[in-house]
């Protein structure tokens, strides 16, 4: 069964070498050539693995795009855009987008997130237990995350994190009772070099964590800041 992926750009010469590159690949594409559309496929239930969305488009644009699909989906979004500023990221990082490519960008870096992705989207889907388990692990008296499924229960229900929000959480608890300095996080969770503006990458995804886990934000019981050190779980 080959896996499905959504381009929405408004240039269609960019859909169309997105489009044959995908597809010599073995992958089944869709094209969208407005956001609405994209949004329009999501709300509809189609059959989607990841979408590659770019971020500059008329009417709506990329992030609104984003926005609307996590309203319904967890489906992992790989933001595209010719813009490369920290701020553009942050953005779109909160809109709860997966990954980021800036234009231009090689084949070969385009095909290793898109697989990163669906790798790791396709291990968070396998079928989810009841209770807790050998493969729970119990964060709190109301936060319970199966380790096996790639999934997360508050007060007995299940929570949808993104695929970069769960490989955090499953750091942090990797290395639980420990400090985990942003240097250590961002270089193993995004496996890049660490730079000062990864900072702010960092502070979105743990806040968007916080709101999905914590009673209150502003008092985290899970997720603590060790001030100058950086984050911890204990």
């Amino acid at each position: 069964m080959h896996n499905k992926i959504l381009i929405v750009d408004d240039d269609p010469n960019i859909r169309e070498v997105m489009s044959i590159l995908l597809t010599s690949e073995g992958y089944d594409v869709t094209e969208a050539e407005n956001g609405q559309t994209a949004v329009d496929f999501v709300y509809e239930g189609r059959e989607i693995d990841v979408v590659v969305l770019d971020i500059m488009m008329p009417d709506m644009d990329g992030i609104e795009v984003c926005r609307r699909i996590r309203e319904r989906s967890s489906v992992p979004v790989l933001f595209v855009t010719a813009k490369s500023q920290d701020r553009d990221k942050v953005e779109a990082y909160t809109m709860g987008g997966d990954d980021f490519l800036v234009k231009p960008f090689s084949q070969t870096e385009l095909l290793m997130k898109i697989k990163s992705l669906i790798r790791r989207h396709n291990e968070y889907d396998r079928p989810r237990t009841s209770g807790d388990s050998a493969d729970s692990t119990r964060l709190s008296e109301n936060v319970v995350v199966d380790i096996r499924s790639r999934s997360v229960k508050k007060n007995g229900k299940w929570i949808n994190l993104t695929e970069k929000e769960y490989s955090i959480l499953r750091y942090f608890m990797e290395h639980r009772g420990q400090v985990v300095s942003n240097k250590e996080l961002y270089e193993h969770v995004w496996g890049n070099e660490y730079t000062s503006s990864a900072g702010n990458t960092i502070m979105v995804h743990v806040l968007n964590l916080r709101k999905k886990l914590e009673n209150d934000v502003r008092k985290p019981e899970i997720i603590k800041t060790v001030w100058g050190k950086g984050y911890r779980i204990d």
